[in-house]
């Protein structure tokens, strides 16, 4: 059977030669083939069906042709090199089952590694199970990874293991409605553009999405849930961040480090209780912090192991010129934390519910988070509004000179309930010229926007 298989690509191309003309092929592969050989006799165009056996690897395909897998169908490697390699441009590689890869960083093995060469190749339907990285965008442009189920390494740090799907420096890459879990990163991106990261879903991982020196790209419609931190903007401008979910992760629900110009509209970060155990015996609670960023600080309910996640639903790290708009912040430790001499930033039609802390802001800048005679929405707001403008009657300021004792010295914090602490908090709302500059949001909203735009 298997020498049939190899004298029938071996003549197809002999004919398609000799008459001058492309021929594609589809080519039922058999069960007991050695899966290179045919891959090798195979010409461009062809399309091998596996049918469901397993078939033993590592394979690389240098010729632009289909490799399709009926339900079964199982490439499995040696442990060692990446499982399939794709090396010809316009490959498509659906519907099997990828594992078995080597274990080395350095190398970038991988389930699947698609290298530079191989342009607007296809990843889709697969299973890609167990292996160090899922795939590997490796330098190739306007390749696609689609509808995959992606699921790392379980037993081992975050450190230790790799990512389910690395882009680097492939423009126009796309990765969109992929479900992936375990490993470091869900998608990591680094020097690459004009990317779409779409429509995904991630559980179990590091950061759900990580972007570093990624410009003019966008990441929309996908679902970070139990995570570290949710969707991780690193060095990284003219981004549109839309649509996007981050429920109950550890951390961050959005952080933007040195992330400039980007369009954060339409989000939703949403704080849960969680049980610190859990992080613990994950080997993710203690990871060291990166970047230059501070490690999250648990707080626990005193007492207890219980904490609400995300710390910080939004943390931003000198990240300038950015526009956020009609995001919901709910449920956090922290509704935002801004710092480090962030420029230029704007919020209106946001909504901060039940955090609590809305905002964490030390400076001595005035921030004012309104525009356009529209500011945000406030859970904790008791304003009125008189005139029924929908907009609150007097300025909205989350923080006053307490707050920014207690983050400097939190052992003040035993002062709190004491009769002076009362006195200062008294004077500064009779007098706001006694505040020490900070966020103010001088045309509060009194309706969450998404309620406003069902109203008759």
């Amino acid at each position: 059977m298997h020498a049939r298989t190899l004298m029938l690509g071996v003549s197809m191309a002999a004919l398609c030669a000799a008459i001058g003309t492309a021929c594609a092929a589809t080519i039922r592969v058999d069960a007991d083939a050695r899966l290179q050989d045919v891959i090798e006799a195979a010409t461009p165009g062809d399309t091998l069906i596996l049918p469901p056996a397993r078939f033993l690897g590592p394979v690389t395909i240098d010729s632009a042709i289909s490799l399709i897998g009926e339900p079964g169908a199982t490439i499995l490697g040696s442990s060692k090199g990446s499982v399939v390699t794709i090396n010809a441009a316009d490959t498509i590689l659906r519907g099997l089952r990828i594992e078995g890869s080597g274990s080395n960083l350095e190398t970038m093995d991988s389930g699947v590694f698609v290298a530079a060469t191989a342009k607007g190749a296809s990843v889709e339907d697969n299973e890609i199970i167990g292996n160090l990285y899922g795939i590997y965008l490796h330098g190739a442009a306007g390749s696609l990874a689609r509808g995959n189920r992606i699921v790392g390494t379980k037993d081992r740090r975050f450190s230790e293991t790799g990512n389910g799907v690395t882009v680097w420096n492939a423009p126009g890459a796309r990765v969109i409605d992929n479900t992936i879990s375990f490993g470091r990163d869900g998608i990591a991106t680094n020097a690459s553009k004009r990317n779409v990261f779409n429509g995904n879903r991630f559980e179990n991982l590091r950061f759900a999405i990580h972007y570093m020196y990624t410009n003019d790209s966008e990441i929309s419609g996908n679902i970070s849930t139990g995570n570290s931190v949710g969707y991780a903007i690193m060095f990284s401008s003219r981004l549109k961040i839309i649509g996007n979910v981050s429920d109950g992760d550890r951390d961050h629900g959005l952080l933007l480090n040195y992330a400039n110009s980007s369009k954060i509209t339409g989000n939703v970060v949403r704080g849960r209780l969680q049980n610190s155990d859990r992080w613990l015996a994950s080997g993710g609670a203690k990871e060291k912090p990166e970047h230059g960023l501070p490690a999250a600080q648990d707080t626990f309910a005193e007492g207890t192991t219980v904490r609400l996640g995300p710390e910080k639903c939004v943390f931003i790290y000198n990240a300038n010129k950015n526009r956020f708009r009609g995001n919901v912040f709910e449920g956090c430790s922290i509704g935002i934390h801004f710092t480090a001499g962030s420029e230029g930033n704007a919020l209106s039609d946001n909504a901060f519910i039940n955090n609590r802390n809305q905002v964490k802001y030390v400076g001595a800048r005035y921030l004012d988070w309104s525009e356009n005679g529209r500011g945000n929405y406030w859970s904790d707001n008791p304003a009125f509004d008189l005139n029924g403008d929908g907009v609150g009657d007097n300025p909205y300021r989350p923080n006053d000179l307490i707050d920014r004792v207690l983050w400097t010295a939190p052992q003040a914090k035993v002062l709190i309930t004491s009769p002076a602490v009362q006195v200062i908090r008294f004077a500064q709302s009779r007098f706001p010229a006694l505040l020490p500059g900070g966020v103010i949001d001088s045309h509060p909203l009194m309706m969450r926007p998404d309620d406003e735009d069902q109203q008759p």
